[in-house]
């Protein structure tokens, strides 16, 4: 009887911070189950060996902010049957993508002390911008659970049971009162993607958007919420829209838009 392969996985770094490959080896006892059921072809974070491609399953983490980076991602995308883009550098650009909204040779004049050395684009695109995605599994870091079950989604050929609703289904679970209407907290939670169990708004802060945008967000309502009701000014809208998940197209329209009505 022929020997069955196991699944290759690939995980794969551009420009971030390498939290979401640290929510992998966060996943202690699920990572064992997971590197027991594939065969980890090419992780530097884990460790040094490497197997040849092509990959079952590579998993990108980071941003395409280099001309390097952009011929890299096809040919990795060229190499694996499915990929998946994972956190908020890969699926939105990052907090890095802040440079998509003025002259990125501004900051490196301030920044680096010989700037001539630099080599880098003028923008901080997502994944899906350069190539096809399989999925994009959002947060700032990942959520590790989230994370298992997507890989386990890929290699049983399902698709991922990975919630589409807000962060305030979140708040309601865990009996969490609601900061906007108790306290008039401006809370980016209506329109943002769940998956880190509503943390910011149990300790009475406002959701800061790190998961990104939900499917369908309603964020001109809110906003409008904030400027009418709480009297949250311009800017600071602006600020808010421009975090984490600043160039993911809701978010970066909705933040276009109180730019331009200044």
């Amino acid at each position: 009887m022929l020997k069955k392969h196991k699944p290759k996985l690939a995980v794969w770094k551009f420009a971030s911070c390498d939290g979401c490959q640290l929510s992998l080896l966060d996943c202690e006892d699920e990572l064992l189950a997971v590197a027991g059921a594939v065969e980890i072809a090419y992780f530097p974070e884990a460790s040094r060996a490497t197997m040849r491609p092509p990959y079952d399953l590579s998993l990108v983490e980071g941003s395409i902010t280099t001309a390097h980076d952009a011929e890299r991602i096809q040919d990795i995308r060229r190499v694996s049957k499915s990929l998946i883009t994972i956190g908020a550098c890969a699926t939105a650009g990052g907090i890095q993508s802040l440079r998509n909204f003025a002259d990125v040779q501004d900051f490196i004049n301030i920044v680096y002390a010989s700037p001539e050395y630099i080599n880098t684009l003028a923008t901080s695109t997502p994944i899906a911008t350069h190539v096809f995605v399989d999925y994009q599994l959002r947060g700032c870091p990942i959520n590790k659970m989230q994370l298992v079950e997507v890989i386990n989604a890929y290699l049983n050929g399902r698709k991922p049971n990975i919630a589409s609703h807000s962060v305030c289904i979140e708040c309601k679970r865990r009996g969490t009162t609601c900061v906007m209407v108790a306290h008039g907290t401006p809370c980016l939670g209506p329109v943002t993607h769940a998956g880190c169990g509503a943390i910011c708004p149990a300790y009475n802060r406002g959701c800061y958007g790190c998961f990104g945008p939900m499917e369908t967000p309603n964020t001109s309502a809110l906003s409008t919420q904030w400027h009418e009701t709480l009297g949250v000014d311009k800017d600071d809208i602006i600020r808010v829209f421009r975090g984490f998940n600043a160039f993911a197209e809701e978010f970066r329209k909705e933040s276009d838009y109180y730019e331009s009505a200044k």
